[in-house]
Order: C-alpha cells, then sequence, then structure tokens
C-alpha cells in the first residue's frame, strides 16, 4: 500500500529511486537533499509533495506532532536513534520547495537514504492520518498510501485484502490484488500451498526443502540470508549473568553447529558475527569465525564465577514462527539439553506473541530468550544500531559506551574500507560481552505454486508483488 522515498531493487538491498528521484549529501553528510517525484497521488486523490512527507517524518520522529496521536515508532529508534531532542540523529527537515527537502543531520550519516527508505517509514496520506486520528492504521481506521495495492477489507488475525490500485505512478500491478493470510505454523503454510489455497508463502520449515522440491506443483525459492538468530541474555536483574564469565560459559556450551545442522540444514550458517554472511567484511579476524562448542571451558567459567554445582535459568522461546527461528520451541529444548550437560538447569517458557516483545524489553525481564533480526537495508548498521547502539534494544540492559562510539563513527565512515576496520574493532567488543550470542543466519525457505510467475523474495523481507503474474 505505501511506498517509500527509495525503493530496494527486487532480490538485493540495492537502493534505487521510489518517490525521490534522487539525493545529494554535503560534504559532511550532515544534510541531505532529496528530490521527490512529480505527479504522484495518494489512493484518496490528494497530492504527494514535499508537505506530505515532512508530515509523515514529524509523526514519526516528534512526540510533540499533533498527528502522532499517542502512537509511538520504535523502528524510529531502532534505525535513526531517539525521537527529537537531545541525542536524536535528525535536527530538522525543510522543504525547499513543494518537490525537494533537505534532512539536517546532527552527525555525519553516510547511509541515510537507505535507513529513512526502509518499509517502516512508508509515507502515508496526511489528510487519511487526519480524518481517521488515532484510528488511522487499524482495521478501524484504514491505511492510504500511493502504492501498488489499496486497502480493501481487514480481519484481524485473519486476512487482509488488497486491490490493485488502477492509477499507481509505475503502472497498474499485473494482478488484481492480494490477500494476506496470517497461519503460523509453517506446516500449515505447506498444506495450503499443496492444495493450492494459497499461490506463495514463506518461512516454511527448512526439513521441508526436499518435499518442496520433489512436488511437481510447487517452486522452491531461498530468500536472501539477511538475519540473524540470536540467544539473548538480560543482565539487569540476575547477577549470575551479570559475570560475563557465566555469559561466556553459556556461549561454549551450545553446539551451535550441531543445532543449525539439525534444524536448517544447508539453509542455516553460525558463526560469531551478528551480521550475516553478506556483510562479512565487516568482521574481525580477531574473532573465531567458527561457533564450535567447547564443554570443558564452559564448565572451568562456571566454577571460576562460583557456580561449580551449576545454577538454574529461565529459558524463553518464541510462540510464533520467524525467518530465523522456524521451529522456536524444539530449537530451544536442543539448547537446554546443551546447557543442562554443563549443570545450567532451565525452565522453558513462552507466551503471547506481543507480551513475549513487550516483556523482554522492562524488568525483571527474560533470563534468557530467543530472538532475531532481518535487516532492513543493505549496511552493517542495521544489525549492530539496534541491538548495541545508543537507540538500542533494553532487552539485554547491557551498555557499552566505546561500542556506541565505535558504531557512531561507522556511519560517518567514508567508504567501506574505512568502514570495515572500526565494525571490526566493534565486533570485537560485541563477541567479548557476550550478551547476545548468535545462533544462525539463515536463508528462508519460501515457495509458491508452478503457475506463479515475478516472485522475487527480498533480502530485507520486503517484497514487491505488483510484478507477479498468476498463469
Amino acid at each position: 500500500m505505501y511506498d517509500t522515498l527509495g525503493e530496494f531493487k527486487p532480490g538485493t538491498t540495492t537502493l534505487d529511486p521510489g518517490l525521490a528521484t534522487r539525493w545529494a549529501a554535503s560534504a559532511d553528510m550532515k544534510n541531505w537533499t532529496f528530490t521527490l517525484r512529480r505527479n504522484v497521488k495518494f489512493h484518496d486523490g490528494t497530492p504527494f509533495n514535499a508537505d506530505a512527507v515532512i508530515f509523515n517524518v514529524e509523526r514519526w520522529w516528534n512526540p510533540a506532532s499533533p498527528a502522532r496521536y499517542n502512537h509511538t515508532w520504535e523502528s524510529w529508534g531502532q534505525i535513526l536513534g531517539e525521537s527529537k531532542g537531545k541525542g536524536s540523529v535528525l535536527a530538522g527537515i525543510k522543504k525547499n520547495n513543494d518537490y525537494s527537502l533537505t534532512f539536517n543531520l546532527t552527525r555525519p550519516v553516510s547511509d541515510f537514504p537507505a535507513r529513512i527508505s526502509t518499509s517502516f517509514f512508508g509515507i502515508a496520506s496526511p489528510a487519511a492520518v487526519k480524518k481517521a486520528g488515532e484510528k488511522y492504521g487499524s482495521p478501524a481506521g484504514g491505511a492510504v498510501g500511493t502504492g501498488p495495492y489499496v486497502l480493501d477489507s481487514w480481519k484481524t488475525g485473519d486476512r487482509i485484502v488488497l486491490k490493485a490500485n488502477p492509477s499507481y505512478w509505475r503502472g497498474k500491478p499485473r494482478n488484481d490484488g492480494v490477500l494476506f493470510r496470517f497461519l503460523k505454523d509453517p506446516s500449515a503454510r505447506l498444506n495450503e500451498l499443496r492444495a493450492g489455497t494459497l499461490d506463495l508463502s514463506c518461512d516454511l520449515n527448512p526439513a521441508d526443502l526436499k518435499a518442496v522440491q520433489g512436488d511437481p506443483k510447487l517452486t522452491a525459492i531461498l530468500r536472501p540470508s539477511f538475519n540473524v538468530g540470536m540467544l539473548n541474555i538480560y543482565t539487569g536483574t540476575r547477577k549470575e549473568l551479570q559475570d560475563v564469565r557465566v555469559r561466556r560459559a553459556i556461549m561454549y556450551a551450545i553446539n551451535r553447529p550441531a543445532i543449525v545442522d539439525a534444524f536448517w540444514g544447508p539453509l542455516g550458517a553460525t558463526d560469531n558475527s551478528i551480521v550475516p554472511p553478506a556483510l562479512g567484511w565487516a568482521n574481525s579476524k580477531n574473532v573465531p569465525n567458527t561457533a564450535a562448542p567447547n564443554v570443558a571451558q564452559a564448565k572451568k567459567l562456571l566454577a571460576e564465577a562460583g557456580y561449580a554445582n551449576g545454577l538454574t535459568l529461565d529459558l524463553w522461546y518464541m510462540p510464533v514462527s520467524r525467518p530465523y527461528f522456524p521451529t522456536p520451541k524444539p530449537i530451544a529444548e536442543a539448547i537446554a539439553a546443551d546447557l543442562a550437560a554443563v549443570g545450567i538447569k532451565t525452565h522453558l517458557k513462552t507466551e503471547d506473541w506481543a507480551k513475549y516483545l513487550e516483556d523482554s524489553r522492562q524488568n525483571p525481564g527474560f533470563d534468557l530468550y530467543m530472538l532475531g533480526w532481518s535487516g532492513s537495508y543493505g549496511s552493517p548498521s542495521t544489525f549492530y544500531d539496534p541491538h548495541f547502539g545508543p537507540g538500542g534494544e533494553p532487552d539485554t540492559a547491557y551498555e557499552n559506551k566505546a561500542l556506541q562510539k565505535l558504531l557512531d563513527n561507522a556511519t560517518a565512515a567514508k567508504n567501506q574500507s574505512e568502514a570495515a576496520k572500526i565494525y571490526a574493532k566493534a565486533q570485537e567488543l560485541a563477541y567479548e560481552s557476550a550478551v547476545r550470542i548468535m545462533m544462525v543466519h539463515s536463508r528462508p525457505l519460501c515457495a509458491s505454486r508452478k503457475n506463479v510467475t515475478g516472485w522475487t523474495p527480498n533480502p530485507t523481507n520486503s517484497d514487491q508483488f505488483d510484478t507477479v503474474v498468476i498463469k
């Protein structure tokens, strides 16, 4: 339904023009000027222009914006730092004319166009937002953008129906619309694909790769690996977990290669980096690339920390399938078995997805918990900043000022070679902290019916469907 200022070329993290036709930075990369596309209209017929972009940015960034309607934008903090005020990356936004505007930043950000073009920042109709008020973006308030599809109906937890936008600025979609259904179980999605009640689906169980490849009615499609599945450790409550020796013992105890082989097979890889292999240029040669277990070292560290007789922790697993953890519970059980072998007993727990996300980010937190991340644009910052940066997650209660400074310096780097040296040091500090144990980088398994063409899953999960044809 929405377009963004820039768009990622299908199947890649390469940024192409979108609602902005071009952009340019000042020499210090603190001022970015965007030229906007002309003759574009929102689904409600109102014009797209600089005022519309500024309205949306103010809504995301400025807590005092009257269009905010008490909503918060967590994605803004994860991608562009704190909201308006001290600590914000954005200092202001200025309209140059109806089709040009400039973002003024508080520090240099070399990948700003990609950050502001992620799918989180789709441009909504100001008129529609004002009309719906706090209900905007819900089934009751609707959603209005400039994109290839128009919202037709929305039944919470069941389906969203979109119809083709005949006036789309790129041209009418090659299909009449898209129906999104919500099926939590990967097996259920595969069964419906086989039955023909779905045309395409993603995040299937990696173990079903051969079954999909062997089905004459289906085509297996692998989304490029651009994610990380992690076991996160909360340091804000338990004194045991505030001891880095205990955290490192947990890391050494888990046989990550064996777990990845068992649950992902050829569709998974494990290492000690938060960034996926596609961004491996940012890794340090001083950090082991392998994630081999060391049970003896784990027991030694526990004994040094005063827990030779072991300890008991809660291990939380997600109640839903995600690209990085398609089958969370059995994966959690495998992790628990490895921890038990070094004397760490775990209680497996889960809860409703929304509550899981909320509770993991506030005291008393979760001792150990599974979660992951899919990158939004083609820079290491899309992985590092939300998890170790100043605007990052509070889910570990861990802060490292030196690491945060490195991340700021990396985004100001003038070229990849300069950035690589800085990110290498960042990886070393992240690895030493052992607050996030990198479990897997996966290639999510997608599939479509044989009669479906024109679909290329994107690494960032921001898929385009207007090119899809069903024969």
